[in-house]
């Protein structure tokens, strides 16, 4: 992970957070609590209690007065303010700062962060652009997978998965790469991928099949190492689906799914839900087949269309910089 310090990580979507309930995230081998007050405000302190280490993500908050809240241990109800101070049974008075709180960068519904670490690259401001232009649906396919970051990042970009990983889900017949281009830790990959038609049957068990033409367009814009954005494009939606990924511990990795969209129809209005299930499906099949690698595994097969993963491989070995020759096609 030492590659990858100085990336900026998004925590969570606001709406992932609910007020006055803490919540436990883990990011390069730390353990977090963060909880966000009713006034909004969202605050992150290292999750062991500077007594006796008990978890102060299962404990609870203390609103205050001016609309604040702070931290309490559930071991021996000790209070956390923002900035890690308490104060002591019996002193009424406060202490200095016991836990270094953790910087986070909010951009709107968004809680980023370096990690405690000095920024190498900057949060790119698509996100943003996204909420102002696009409706919000929702957050999907958050999970916590068995897996290092690089081997995460690997299968994120590895173009020729759908036919082995979703067959049964998108039934594809073929995956073209039509383009790539290499921007260093920016880039973009333009896919064509025919696929069987939909049967009745099928609608009716998913009807967001319905927003799925015979051939699958998919424009992939990437950030490395914490981003993945597909720009999709039908007669009923404009989708942006945005995909994120953190490494929590050195063999622990976390992704989850933001998805926004632009109705062209009011059909599109009425797939939303089948649309997050879907996406949670297509996650659920990623985190199952990482679960069932070897990782160290040497590759003496290399498939055409794997430009994305060379990509992923040269910066992940040069980050903060980009030291290759450009890959774009």
């Amino acid at each position: 992970m030492k590659q990858l310090l100085g990336a900026p990580w998004l925590l969570a979507h606001r709406s992932m957070l609910r007020p006055n309930q803490p919540r436990k995230f883990s990011l390069l081998g730390n353990d977090y609590v963060l909880w966000k007050n009713s006034h909004g405000g969202i605050n992150a302190l290292p999750n062991a209690c500077p007594h006796m280490g008990a978890m102060l993500s299962e404990g609870w908050c203390v609103t205050k007065p001016n609309g604040s809240s702070s931290i309490t241990c559930p071991f021996h109800a000790l209070e956390f303010d923002d900035s890690g101070c308490t104060v002591l049974p019996g002193s009424h008075k406060q202490t200095k700062s016991l836990m270094q709180p953790l910087d986070l960068v909010i951009q709107g519904d968004f809680v980023w962060t370096y990690g405690g670490h000095e920024p190498k690259i900057s949060i790119p401001n698509i996100m943003n652009e996204i909420a102002v232009n696009y409706e919000f649906i929702g957050v999907t396919g958050e999970r916590s997978v068995p897996t290092d970051i690089l081997s995460l990042l690997l299968n994120m970009h590895d173009y020729n998965h759908q036919n082995g990983t979703h067959r049964e889900l998108f039934e594809i017949e073929e995956v073209q790469v039509k383009q790539f281009i290499d921007e260093g830790l920016h880039s973009h990959a333009y896919l064509m991928q025919p696929r069987k038609q939909p049967t009745l049957r099928d609608i009716f068990k998913n009807p967001g099949q319905l927003a799925m033409p015979k051939v699958l367009e998919a424009h992939l814009e990437n950030f490395f190492p914490f981003m993945g954005l597909m720009h999709g494009e039908n007669k009923l939606l404009s989708l942006k689906e945005c995909h994120f990924y953190l490494p929590e511990t050195e063999h622990q990795s976390r992704m989850f799914v933001l998805m926004y969209m632009k109705a062209h129809s009011p059909i599109a209005h009425l797939i939303k839900g089948n649309l997050l299930k879907l996406i949670n499906v297509v996650v659920e099949q990623d985190a199952r087949i990482l679960s069932k690698i070897y990782a160290n595994t040497p590759q003496r097969i290399k498939l055409n269309n794997e430009v994305g993963m060379d990509w992923v491989r040269r910066n992940f070995e040069s980050f903060p910089a980009v030291t290759e020759s450009n890959l774009s096609q």
